[in-house]
């Protein structure tokens, strides 16, 4: 990966090109942007309209948030319903994500997993450097869960969550709970966790007396499942894949800053 532009003597592609090409405004307009400074090269502020890149190594942002050069690459959102394990070839013959993306000709494979019986916000890509960074154990991507509990939850309870209880495996803390609904015999509950612990959720809630009866993901980062519903895929949007490719490559220690960011 170069440490700066390729420049305007050198072979490449005019960086306006590029970024005419990744849908980001017309040629003429990609100039204004470099020109009054609002893109980068590999962390670096190019303002020159000669400027040439190499769109297989170099990156590319523009006002802090990543280009998608790369058209080969795919980025799908699938809502998992339950009953469906998150493998794209389950030896045991059960249920998994194959049927989910034959609209797809590329080969994809998801993004972290989802317990067979909890649903909800799932990425499919065949980018494996954006997956591998997303799926590490230690990246702290935020995801918020909504919780379908045993009893009446009390705002007492709420409080535990967030200032950390003690499990098996060391102690735990959410970074937000929030009460939806406590009413009847069972209570709906806001998690957001960056935890990419095993069932996280699902322990912490029978830690607090309130076994999960219903777990949906519905936020992984900045994106978000929306209306989208369950047992449906789609692209992820122009806005939602730079955001993505922007956590990514912050994460993976690259120089372009973290977007506003938004397993079971």
């Amino acid at each position: 990966m170069s440490g700066a532009a390729t420049g305007p003597a050198s072979e490449g592609v005019r960086l306006q090109k590029v970024l005419a090409g990744a849908g980001v405004a017309s040629r003429r307009v990609a100039e204004q942007y470099i020109v009054a400074g609002r893109v980068r090269v590999n962390g670096v502020v190019v303002t020159e309209l000669g400027t040439r890149i190499d769109p297989a190594h170099d990156l590319v942002d523009v006002d802090g948030t990543a280009v998608q050069l790369d058209a080969s690459k795919r980025y799908v959102m699938l809502n998992k319903p339950t009953g469906v394990v998150s493998s794209m070839k389950d030896d045991r013959g059960r249920s998994d994500l194959r049927g989910f993306a034959r609209e797809w000709p590329e080969r994809l494979f998801n993004v972290g997993r989802l317990d067979a019986d909890t649903s909800g916000l799932l990425v499919l890509t065949n980018d494996g450097e954006l997956a591998h960074v997303l799926a590490h154990p230690s990246f702290g991507v935020d995801k918020v869960y909504i919780a379908k509990v045993d009893g009446r939850v009390t705002p007492q309870t709420i409080s535990r969550l967030t200032k950390g209880i003690e499990l098996d495996d060391g102690p735990i803390a959410a970074d937000k709970a929030r009460l939806l609904d406590a009413s009847g015999t069972a209570s709906l509950v806001e998690l957001t966790l960056h935890s990419g612990r095993n069932r996280i959720v699902r322990r912490m809630m029978a830690a607090v007396g309130h076994p999960v009866l219903e777990l949906v993901r519905r936020q992984f980062g900045p994106l978000h499942l929306g209306t989208l519903p369950a047992g449906a895929a789609r692209e992820l949007t122009k806005v939602e894949r730079g955001a993505l490719l922007t956590l990514a490559r912050h994460e993976a220690g690259e120089k372009t800053p973290p977007a506003s960011q938004e397993t079971e």
